[in-house]
């Protein structure tokens, strides 16, 4: 049995928008997503976050089955519209209650709330006065961070700022395939920079507050030239990664960005300070992979709008197996993945904040027999173990997802969770992916 260091955190995550419903409820304001969801076209068959998984209101059942599954970790996502309903002012007391009882719920089943800060639901009011292409954005973010630690620091010891900022500023402002569904280069690059000064702002608030466990998520991948022996390929994979990987991983932990990415940021974008803010220690890096990234060298190939110089790049289909996203199976990519991030980062740790696969999961006689799923984890928890025998500090792995969700634009037809989730009764039922995945946890590898 491959066995995993004593003390490595096994868990799942979700997002507040995803799972929670209750949209309306209890003063909670309108998000991005909400917004976003509600116009025609934009989201599949017209599906909305309104009832989603409805944890709002049965999260006792969603944390009694996380106990069942032996989780010692939960990483889930604080709602911002729901704590300050326009994005700024005061604080909504009725929601931050629903967080108290939910770390409460936790706490007492033995279960470690990890909280992200800000899982892509941008109140409404904050984007009509700018959103992240804003740089008041960024204080905003740091004072609703600074509030939700005042109320819930004395139980949370593991704090996420971000996820993923590269989906928030690229696939929200430059393709407009996520919220708020904008096509501008310039307010991509803008909400780029503006997120990562967010993040660097509330690090700050928290650090001053008393939080000793600070971390961020990125979604990573390695970039794969299709012909390494090209000058020509190697150099397409470098200038995708520049704005991937290396546009957030130098600021954050270097404390300066690269000239490439400064040469496409919009003039005067950058302040005097700017850099050294975003790049405060932080105790955890948290790492979302999914699969990796293979281009190749093609002249006269337009820029691809979320890689900011990027044309005469083709992006190009990984051969062999794909999810039900269409995503390649690829786990050596994560090996691959976080031995880069140990030799070039040295000395940061690593947590696993989200990997997972969707699958058409078929129920029958009330079970969700996929075996996909299984194998999908078991190869990239195999990668995750080669990497710690390599030497990589790697702290824990969390599954996306606990439950099938809202998978945003793509609505309520593509399942990632470990719990199917019938939508129309609210029915959990345990897929065998999570009771292959509670015996891992209790043996603590493979």
């Amino acid at each position: 049995m491959n066995e995993f260091p004593e003390g490595f955190r096994w868990g799942a995550a979700t997002a507040a928008y995803q799972i929670e419903g209750a949209a309306a409820d209890d003063g909670r304001g309108p998000s991005i997503w909400d917004t976003f969801a509600r116009t025609p076209g934009l989201v599949y068959a017209g599906h909305t976050g309104d009832v989603a998984c409805d944890h709002y209101h049965r999260y006792p059942e969603d944390v009694a089955i996380m106990r069942e599954l032996g989780l010692g970790t939960y990483r889930f996502s604080v709602s911002w519209p729901r704590i300050k309903p326009d994005g700024t002012g005061p604080a909504n007391p009725r929601g931050l209650d629903f967080y108290d009882r939910l770390a409460d719920e936790l706490l007492t089943v033995g279960i470690e709330p990890m909280v992200t800060l800000y899982h892509w639901d941008l109140p409404q009011g904050i984007e009509d006065r700018g959103g992240w292409a804003s740089r008041d954005t960024a204080y905003h973010f740091a004072d609703y961070a600074a509030t939700v630690h005042k109320r819930l620091g004395d139980r949370v010891n593991l704090w996420t700022t971000l996820n993923e900022p590269w989906c928030s500023a690229f696939l929200g402002y430059a393709v407009g395939v996520h919220a708020p569904g904008k096509s501008d280069r310039d307010l991509a690059l803008s909400a780029a920079h503006h997120l990562l000064l967010g993040h660097g702002l509330a690090t700050a608030r928290l650090r001053d507050a008393g939080a000793a466990n600070i971390s961020i998520t990125l979604n990573l991948a390695p970039v794969v030239p299709a012909d390494p022996s090209l000058a020509a390929e190697r150099d397409a994979a470098d200038r995708v990664d520049a704005m991937l990987n290396r546009l957030f991983l130098e600021p954050i932990l270097r404390g300066s960005y690269e000239r490439y990415a400064l040469e496409m940021f919009p003039a005067g974008l950058v302040h005097d300070g700017d850099e050294t803010t975003i790049g405060q220690p932080i105790d955890l890096l948290g790492i979302n992979y999914y699969n990796p990234c293979l281009v190749a060298a093609k002249p006269g190939a337009p820029e691809n709008p979320v890689y900011p110089g990027s044309a005469g790049v083709d992006f190009r289909p990984a051969p062999g197996k794909t999810t039900a996203m269409g995503w390649p199976i690829e786990p050596w990519g994560l090996t691959e993945l976080l031995e880069r991030l140990h030799r070039d980062y040295p000395g940061v740790p690593l947590i696993i904040t989200e990997n997972g696969a969707a699958f058409d999961d078929v129920p029958s006689e009330g079970n969700v027999a996929d075996q996909d799923r299984i194998s999908y984890l078991e190869g990239h928890l195999q990668a995750c173990h080669e990497a710690i025998s390599r030497g990589v500090d790697l702290r824990g792995y969390l599954v996306w997802s606990l439950l099938d969700n809202f998978e945003w634009a793509e609505g309520y037809r593509k399942r990632f969770g470990i719990v199917h989730v019938d939508f129309e009764t609210q029915v959990r039922t345990p897929k065998d992916s999570a009771r292959w995945y509670a015996k891992v946890i209790e043996h603590n590898g493979l």
